[in-house]
């Protein structure tokens, strides 16, 4: 509780008093819910990937808004405004988390007024997420947008990607808004231009300009 950003610092104290009130809940891999299911827990995650995604009931196609990781947190929209949307949740592997009532993270709210302060600031950092994908999916092509996914996870120091490293095409093709086989042939394109190198499960940058120049669309 204390490495998570919004309990960060508290008194040891408070700290344990607010930790008494979460319980520990596993989700197997593949586990799938929704918001009207969970609206009345707050979650913050442990270990694992959870997807928080919204599906066209026609089509089927997916659109993945957030891939959360640990110490990140949710339903924070239900929790701000008591408010019922249609996003669903998917765990991508085995994950553990932390819950407790929304109603009592609602109190939490109210008495310490950092809560609310830290909350915000992840909310905008959310926000500035959906911002950037809705700028790239109107001024840039998929390669661009293909190519700004792999930069924002790209461990600069290894690079190798970290979070989306061995997702399936089809997940990496929700995250930016196209399809498994378009995102499969860039990945080729990528491949073959000596920007990439593709192994199982893992994807290597061995051209950072170039990979650069690609994501703004030259």
């Amino acid at each position: 509780m204390s490495n998570n950003i919004l309990f960060k610092d508290f008194d040891e104290s408070i700290l344990a008093e607010i930790a008494s009130n979460f319980v520990e809940e596993k989700w197997p891999a593949r586990t799938c819910s929704n918001c009207y299911q969970l609206r009345h827990k707050f979650h913050i995650i442990i270990s694992g990937r959870l997807k928080v995604f919204q599906t066209d009931k026609d089509t089927g196609r997916e659109f993945t808004l957030f891939l959360l990781i640990q110490n990140q947190f949710f339903d924070v929209i239900s929790l701000v405004d008591n408010c019922n949307h249609k996003s669903y949740y998917e765990s991508l592997e085995e994950v553990k988390m932390l819950s407790t009532p929304t109603i009592t993270m609602r109190k939490w709210l109210k008495m310490y007024p950092k809560l609310n302060e830290r909350l915000l600031t992840y909310v905008s950092q959310q926000l500035l997420s959906l911002e950037d994908y809705a700028v790239n999916h109107t001024f840039f092509d998929i390669p661009a947008r293909l190519a700004k996914l792999i930069l924002k996870n790209l461990n600069h120091k290894s690079q190798k990607l970290e979070y989306i490293n061995d997702l399936s095409n089809e997940e990496i093709a929700n995250l930016i808004g196209s399809t498994r086989a378009v995102v499969n042939r860039h990945f080729q394109d990528f491949k073959k231009e000596g920007i990439l190198k593709i192994g199982r499960k893992e994807v290597e940058v061995i051209n950072l300009p170039l990979l650069l120049k690609k994501a703004t669309n030259q």
